[in-house]
């Protein structure tokens, strides 16, 4: 009697939870549905942005659904997560962030004292930044039709003549710098979702990047790509580059830093946080020469200060991202195929 171990099926009739992971249902989602469809030069970059030409400006621009459930998390809550969620992506496309539209969708029977907390933290969050909310929407459904209320955000920016952000200019020998510990925020929500205690608070890292990425400008030409791992974490992000730009990643586990306590809670769970989101982190590629210099300027920022180079390009295993473990050994770090933790960013 021979026993087979059946292929992860790809191929589903309805939407499932693990369409939304950032993993491999999600890229394929995007690729045979959305950019089959949508098809354009712009949206083909697959960047966390478009930027295009208009009279004369290079603008950025970026939208983004933010679902999260608690609504209040430690470290944060939906309103400012949606608002540092779009001007992070903004600033990955190397953009000055300058306007940002809200939209919401409002569960009947929400309370109005939490619309006005999640609103008021929204106000706060963008006047940090510099960035004006400008025109929005909302919309309520019945009672059971939505689940307490979701946020749309859509942002533009400025993006200087000089910045060219892609993961199509990833080059073999680029340095891959990491601006600090993984998977905060994915178990910050998972803990208040379950009510999870650990012996001190696990805070979401939810923050704005735009700040750090304008001074990692200012003193680097040579920045190739910028990408925030949000959903799906690290590997996730870095698969979609290695495919991007058909090439190799190769990333040492000794270098890759997690908290502690997010350490013991991802042991306990079973989760691995190389996949687990993340929403005040940046991936930086960076030419060789110049990575050492720009880490020693990260290191300067209260947001970059855990800042390492975690690994490198190389001309191996072409579309890959291979872990270096802390045992000397290596192996391949895949897309995920199921959904780790729902609803998370």
């Amino acid at each position: 009697m021979s026993i087979d171990c059946p292929s992860p099926k790809n191929e589903f009739e309805k939407i499932l939870l693990a369409h939304g992971s950032g993993g491999s249902l999600t890229n394929k989602l995007i690729h045979d549905i959305f950019i089959k469809s949508f098809n354009n030069d712009l949206l083909n970059k697959e960047h966390d942005g478009a930027v295009f030409n208009l009279n004369g400006n290079r603008i950025a621009f970026t939208t983004d659904s933010f679902v999260v459930n608690p609504i209040f998390f430690p470290g944060g809550n939906i309103g400012e997560l949606a608002v540092y969620g779009t001007i992070n992506d903004l600033a990955m496309c190397g953009a000055k962030p300058l306007y940002l539209s809200a939209s919401f969708i409002i569960e009947e029977g929400f309370e109005i004292g939490k619309l006005e907390l999640i609103v008021n933290s929204m106000k706060v969050s963008a006047d940090k930044c510099n960035v004006q909310i400008v025109t929005g929407d909302t919309k309520v459904v019945e009672k059971g039709k939505g689940d307490k209320i979701f946020i749309n955000t859509s942002g533009i920016g400025i993006v200087p003549d000089s910045v060219d952000l892609s993961p199509a200019n990833v080059q073999i020998g680029d340095k891959i710098i990491l601006s600090g510990t993984i998977a905060d925020h994915g178990i910050a929500v998972l803990s208040a979702r379950e009510n999870l205690s650990f012996n001190s608070e696990i805070k979401s890292d939810t923050a704005p990047l735009n700040d750090l990425v304008e001074k990692m400008l200012s003193v680097s030409k040579t920045i190739h790509v910028l990408r925030d791992p949000t959903r799906g974490g690290l590997a996730t992000t870095l698969n979609e580059i290695a495919l991007k730009s058909k090439l190799g990643i190769m990333i040492d586990e000794m270098k890759i830093k997690i908290n502690d306590q997010v350490k013991a809670a991802c042991e306990i769970l079973g989760l691995d946080p190389l996949y687990i989101a993340n929403e005040g982190k940046l991936i930086c590629f960076s030419e060789p020469d110049s990575a050492e210099k720009l880490l020693i300027e990260m290191k300067k920022h209260p947001l970059g200060k855990n800042s390492e180079i975690i690994g490198e390009v190389i001309d191996e295993y072409k579309g890959k991202v291979i872990l270096r473990t802390t045992i000397g050994t290596k192996r391949i770090i895949d897309l995920h195929s199921v959904e780790q933790l729902p609803r998370i960013c």
